[in-house]
């Protein structure tokens, strides 16, 4: 692969950098501390262009994608559709808004359709607090209710045009580099609809937060969240390791890496953190939430009472989902009390 990005530059600087004959990485900014940018990549499609996510609906965040394309001779209404990973708001809600304006398609994988609909059905608790509560995080639950709340805007969560299905293959028009052929294969775990871009000609695999380079993606976090999102997420990383090995073009974080080296690391990374979950009901915790306490959190080895509380609340419910990976292979029981899920060895 051809790249122009520079290994030790910042990834979420902005601006517009060379990945492959016809395919631009575009960071834009997200408004966190964690994850300060997403990736989104524009593919030359005949005398337009497609891109690969669209970041979050923020004013800031689509003057810096038409400034890009700008760059590449382009303006927004030369983008002939948004193929979108999956529905988190980082990927999703700026490829709506630009539809209203632009008129361009918008194609999302078709298992996100049951987080759509809750999204766009009555109020009711979210999943993930409900999740939490079952967790035993209590004490994280009322640090998260002194939060301000986010005004929920239902613009932004409109129905895509297009429902993309598992191995469907999207054709761009001809460029003076050859056809390209997209395929879109159902990754499911970090959400149940979640879709990678396989380009195989070019050796390049567009992967969302699927395969990410230097961090592992959240698990089931999602207005309509799966039943087994760890075996599923595990499922889908020994899919793509047996496809042919690509360049890894992830959502977050910095290319240059390849696909089949990052997805041995991540299958080893889980391999460690379910015996390290073991272990912890085995030293006498119980719940989720304990054995998430017991744990470390991120790269650097952080305890979860110094997380934000959004970030404690991920951890746990990673925790309850390797917790549920271990009932399902018979090593761990779960029982229900008083509406909180406990576990013993």
């Amino acid at each position: 692969m051809i790249c122009d990005d520079d290994p030790d530059a910042d990834w979420t600087a902005p601006g517009v950098f060379r990945c492959a004959p016809g395919v631009h990485r575009i960071p834009l900014p997200l408004p966190n501390d964690g994850l300060r940018a997403v990736n989104v990549y524009a593919v030359a499609d005949g005398d337009g262009w497609t891109l690969i996510d669209s970041g979050w609906a923020l004013a800031q965040a689509g003057d810096l994608l038409q400034e890009a394309l700008a760059q590449l001779g382009a303006g927004l209404g030369d983008v002939r559709r948004f193929l979108v990973t999956h529905v988190h708001r980082d990927h999703y809600t700026q490829a709506v808004v630009l539809r209203r304006q632009f008129g361009i398609r918008v194609a999302l994988g078709r298992g996100e359709q049951p987080a759509l609909e809750v999204i766009n059905g009555p109020r009711t608790e979210p999943a993930h607090l409900t999740r939490l509560r079952h967790a035993g995080g209590h004490e994280l639950l009322a640090r998260l209710a002194k939060l301000p709340s986010e005004p929920h805007d239902p613009t932004v969560w409109e129905y895509p045009d297009d429902w993309i299905d598992d191995g469907a293959e999207i054709v761009l028009d001809p460029a003076p580099d050859g056809k390209r052929v997209l395929q879109a294969v159902a990754t499911p775990g970090h959400t149940q609809g979640h879709l990678v871009f396989a380009d195989q000609a070019g050796e390049l695999l567009f992967s969302g937060d699927h395969v990410l380079p230097r961090i592992t993606p959240s698990i089931g976090f999602e207005a309509a969240p799966a039943r087994r999102p760890l075996a599923d997420f595990l499922t889908s990383l020994e899919l793509v390791r047996a496809r042919p090995d690509a360049a890894l073009l992830p959502a977050h974080g910095p290319v240059g890496r390849r696909v089949h080296e990052r997805v041995d690391k991540l299958i080893a990374h889980h391999a460690k953190r379910l015996d390290a979950t073991l272990g912890a009901l085995q030293d006498g915790r119980s719940t989720a939430y304990e054995v998430a306490a017991a744990l470390p959190w991120t790269r650097r080895d952080r305890r979860l009472e110094e997380l934000d509380p959004f970030n404690a609340m991920l951890a746990t419910l990673e925790t309850a989902a390797h917790l549920d990976v271990l009932v399902e292979r018979g090593v761990v029981r779960s029982v229900e009390t008083d509406g909180v899920n406990h576990y013993t060895t």
